[in-house]
């Protein structure tokens, strides 16, 4: 007895001798249908070439001497001289002769009709065609009836030779679907041989299997649906240790990225990754000329809040006005938490005066909102922003002007917002020390 299963599990290789009886008999079966629609195909074409055609040739031919029936007929009343009318009407009397016409019926006795109200009206008329002219609406009628049976005639060919070509289409479009779904077969089975010979068959697999076998992890491995392969259940297990490994090491590496991008207090970003991100934008927007413009932001009077109501109090407030800062400026703005209470900016896009509307708002918002402590108590803060334009030069060089402007806030007297274009010339160039004293007082 062949030995079908390992630990209870099919084998592969028994599944891929199963897989390729199945696809033989399929495939057989399909080969025999598309030979059926094939042999369909040749019988009308056949029939085309020997029956259809000449039909449409007949009806051809029938319609094309009516119509020369018609005209030679119009002839007999336009031409001038009784020789020519006995001419044309020897034609009329030929063509109705035409055996195409003979064997039609209703074509034979409307030609014969034609023919005789030719001859008669021509005999009466005699060389007076005034008088001829006195029948020409009857042959209007009669050549309309023409008209209508060399359409009939026409129609008739077209039909039967559009049955005989639609019976064509099908049976090619039938066939063509048959062979689109063999190539779909064949496509899958050698999309399932593959796959089962790269995943139960090769050595190297095989061989990575066992080092996945030997991995050791702390998580617990992902539960999987009961398989009927054996190689199947094998690989399963080391995928299973496999993903762990890399759950873990995918949660190391966010809290790397986390530790190196973002503050830890207000989950803003830091100060390192917001200067390479700025650097990024100041550069595009320099390159294509676009405006751009930096904020730096301060909130009044912190060091006084530490000390009245403790640490624990300031770092709510720092977390409470992220929140705020996030809520109001745009999603395409830079955050940045810069050191201690201060904040920086950067406003793509945007020119002074339009980050001072969105600076302006924050101010607003900050001055109005309630921030909770932990103990219970609500307290409200300002802040004080000044704003600069980055479209030229460095990072570095538009954040210190936009922390001049910062100052220039601190001096006017806090929860401001000032633009580093509309400083007051009495300003001192260096303010650092100035600015110490400010920090200090608050």
């Amino acid at each position: 007895m062949p030995d079908w299963t390992r630990d209870g599990k099919l084998r592969a290789g028994w599944a891929f001798v199963v897989l390729a009886l199945a696809f033989a008999l399929t495939f057989g079966s399909v080969v025999l249908w598309l030979a059926h629609d094939q042999q369909r195909v040749v019988e009308t074409a056949m029939r085309l070439q020997d029956q259809t055609m000449p039909e449409i040739v007949r009806h051809q031919r029938l319609s094309r001497n009516l119509e020369q029936l018609r005209q030679e007929g119009e002839r007999v009343y336009a031409v001038a001289t009784p020789q020519a009318r006995q001419q044309a009407l020897f034609v009329v009397t030929l063509v109705a002769s035409h055996p195409s016409i003979l064997d039609h019926p209703e074509a034979r006795e409307l030609a014969r009709r034609v023919e005789r109200f030719l001859s008669d009206a021509v005999r009466d008329a005699g060389s007076d065609d005034a008088k001829l002219m006195e029948s020409y609406p009857e042959w209007q009628r009669l050549a309309a009836r023409l008209g209508v049976l060399v359409d009939d005639v026409y129609i008739q060919g077209v039909n039967q030779a559009g049955g005989d070509l639609k019976d064509v289409l099908q049976a090619m479009e039938m066939a063509r679907v048959k062979l689109f779904g063999a190539m779909l077969l064949v496509g899958i089975f050698l999309g399932v041989f593959l796959w089962l010979l790269h995943r139960h068959l090769i050595r190297p697999l095989q061989r990575i299997d066992r080092v996945l076998s030997r991995l050791h992890v702390d998580c617990p491995r992902p539960e999987f649906h009961d398989r009927q392969m054996a190689e199947i259940v094998s690989v399963e297990r080391a995928i299973g240790e496999l993903h762990d490994a890399l759950r873990h090491n995918e949660a190391a590496r966010q809290a790397l990225e986390n530790l190196a991008n973002l503050d830890g207090l207000t989950g803003l970003t830091n100060r390192r990754c917001f200067l390479l991100q700025a650097e990024h934008e100041l550069q595009r927007a320099q390159r294509y000329l676009r405006p751009i413009a930096v904020g730096m932001a301060d909130l009044d009077y912190f060091k006084r809040l530490n000390d009245t109501y403790g640490h624990a109090a300031g770092d709510a407030v720092l977390r409470a006005f992220a929140v705020l800062v996030q809520e109001s400026l745009r999603q395409t703005d830079l955050i940045c938490r810069y050191g201690g209470e201060e904040f920086v900016f950067l406003f793509p896009e945007s020119t002074v005066a339009e980050a001072e509307v969105l600076a302006e708002r924050l101010r607003s918002r900050c001055a109005d909102y309630d921030i909770r402590l932990p103990d219970e108590r609500v307290v409200r803060v300002t802040v004080s922003i000044g704003l600069a334009d980055a479209g030229q030069g460095s990072i570095e060089s538009a954040l210190k002007l936009a922390d001049a402007a910062l100052y220039t806030a601190k001096r006017q007297g806090r929860n401001r917002v000032v633009r580093a274009d509309a400083r007051p010339s009495g300003r001192p160039e260096h303010a650092e020390p100035d600015r110490q004293d400010i920090d200090q007082a608050e």
